[in-house]
């Protein structure tokens, strides 16, 4: 009797054994087919190049991706307060400069993704025309100039560079409205808010309402690069690195270089 019972005990151990193997490789399993969620904060003028990578990347990685877009300063301000991001990218150097020095990004994943250029745009409809920067306030008709801010839209922060070195910045102010972002910009020249606006050439091609009046010379401004990186907080190291060697690869340049950016 005594044996038997011990065989009943060794059997229902065994039983437990297993049956707790089942339920630990089940919930295994189910985290393995979890889909990860990826949040990326980008400059806004990646949008269209960004939205056509992001199935692409999603199926590759069994991932799924989040964008915040806006300008590169008011997104390095969310991050520095503490926002839930994964991987960053900035049009300048100068906001990465400073999520690099308050270690809010990690250093060695930093990576300088794509270049662009800036350009002055006028709506279609205003039938403008300049053959040189410098007559930027020799034209009656334009009452107002679209800029992104300065203070947090890189594209603005190039477009005072370009005027400054033109000596036109200061002389401007009057006619001069500040945007939250450069496809701010964009709709203000686009619903004639604004005669005429600095944009990104990629956020120009965005449009088939405005038209391109001048290409900025680089030699009027620092140079236009958009370094990524991922933060030092992310929950997803892995496949946020995996993201950023993404935008490296062929594939992913092709995408940016359709639609304007250039490396």
């Amino acid at each position: 009797m005594k044996q038997f019972r011990m065989v009943i005990v060794l059997l229902l151990a065994v039983f437990l054994l297993s049956s707790c193997g089942s339920t630990e490789d089940a919930q295994n399993n189910n985290k393995a087919n979890e889909t990860a969620s990826l949040t990326i904060s980008a400059a806004i003028s990646l949008t269209d190049a960004l939205e056509e990578m992001k199935p692409i990347f999603e199926k590759e990685h069994n991932v799924e991706l989040t964008f915040n877009l806006g300008g590169s300063g008011k997104l390095a301000q969310q991050i520095q307060q503490g926002a839930p991001v994964d991987v960053f990218i900035s049009a300048n150097q100068d906001w990465m400069d400073t999520l690099e020095k308050e270690e809010l990004i990690q250093t060695d994943t930093r990576k300088d993704i794509t270049g662009n250029k800036i350009v002055l745009i006028s709506s279609k409809d205003a039938h403008l025309s300049m053959n040189l920067l410098e007559e930027i306030d020799q034209l009656d008709s334009v009452k107002q100039i679209a800029v992104g801010n300065p203070e947090t839209v890189p594209a603005g922060k190039y477009t005072e560079q370009i005027l400054t070195h033109l000596e036109k910045w200061d002389g401007l102010q009057n006619q001069i409205i500040l945007a939250k972002d450069v496809r701010q910009v964009l709709t203000y020249v686009e619903t004639g808010n604004a005669e005429i606006g600095f944009v990104y050439e990629s956020d120009a091609k965005t449009s088939d309402q405005i038209d391109i009046l001048l290409t900025a010379d680089t030699k009027m401004h620092d140079p236009i690069i958009y370094p990524a990186a991922v933060t030092t907080d992310t929950e997803h190291e892995n496949v946020a690195k995996d993201f950023l060697e993404f935008l490296e690869s062929d594939q992913a340049q092709d995408i940016l270089q359709s639609y304007g950016f250039q490396k």
